[in-house]
């Protein structure tokens, strides 16, 4: 599904055209090996604790389910270069949730930016691996309700969705511009960019808006669909956490 910039005031049209929320299965994991002699967490790649052993939540969500931090940064690293984010659970708490697990499981490893719109956008969040992709596409979360001040502005991440309740998956989106048209469609921001905002945009936004079908081929096969389509796509190559806090707040 797909929806462009003209069709903000239409909800239902923007949202049957926008994220597609199917996933699958199986892939590279990588895990909290939170260690670094420069003070930012690193996950050894692909692997949990640096063994070579896959995460098993990454083929079954039920396995990570942990309660975030209050807050919490992360930096992603780019093929554009780094910049860090700044999750808040109060904005988003389910969501806030999901994408924690994500990062301490190692689910965002080569990671192609797969739809990116000039002044709009870029998406993220199907997985490389089309075995990974059929799990935790199918593992939704629910809604959050909006936050009082917290907008689709220019740095701030929000899970994408479809038209029906409780459609959050996967799939993310990083605005570009000034969004607040999503506000009402209830796109609830989980986090912002609090360092690196040059860097986000500098992602490749040349071939803008998918073709139809390119969403679904994607997750069936996987990157090399992706990048035999786009080859100039950027990608993200890891999200770690700069800080490993001890223990979620109660």
């Amino acid at each position: 599904m797909q929806f462009t910039k003209q069709t903000f005031q239409t909800f239902q049209t923007f949202a049957n055209r926008f994220f597609t929320l199917s996933f699958a299965a199986g892939v590279l994991l990588a895990t909290a090996s939170l260690h670094a002699q420069d003070g930012t967490a690193q996950i050894a790649p692909g692997t949990a604790d640096g063994s070579g052993t896959k995460h098993p939540a990454m083929l079954d969500p039920s396995k990570a389910t942990e309660k975030a931090p209050a807050k919490f940064e992360v930096k992603f690293s780019t093929t554009k270069g780094d910049f860090i984010v700044e999750a808040n659970r109060d904005w988003s708490p389910n969501g806030v949730d999901r994408f924690y697990n994500m990062v301490k499981i190692g689910y965002f490893q080569d990671i192609v930016i797969f739809r990116a719109i000039p002044g709009f956008m870029w998406q993220f969040g199907i997985h490389g691996d089309p075995a990974v992709n059929a799990k935790w596409g199918e593992s939704k979360i629910k809604d959050d309700p909006s936050k009082a001040g917290v907008s689709n502005q220019m740095g701030f991440l929000t899970f994408a969705k479809t038209g029906m309740p409780n459609s959050r998956s996967v799939q993310f989106f990083v605005n570009l511009g000034n969004n607040q048209s999503l506000d009402a469609q209830k796109f609830t921001p989980f986090a912002r960019v609090t360092k690196g905002l040059d860097v986000i945009k500098k992602i490749n936004t040349e071939y803008g808006e998918n073709a139809p079908d390119v969403q679904g081929n994607f997750q069936a096969k996987g990157n090399e669909y992706i990048l035999g389509v786009y080859p100039n796509l950027d990608k993200i190559k890891s999200v770690t956490l700069v800080t490993a806090p001890a223990t979620a707040n109660e």
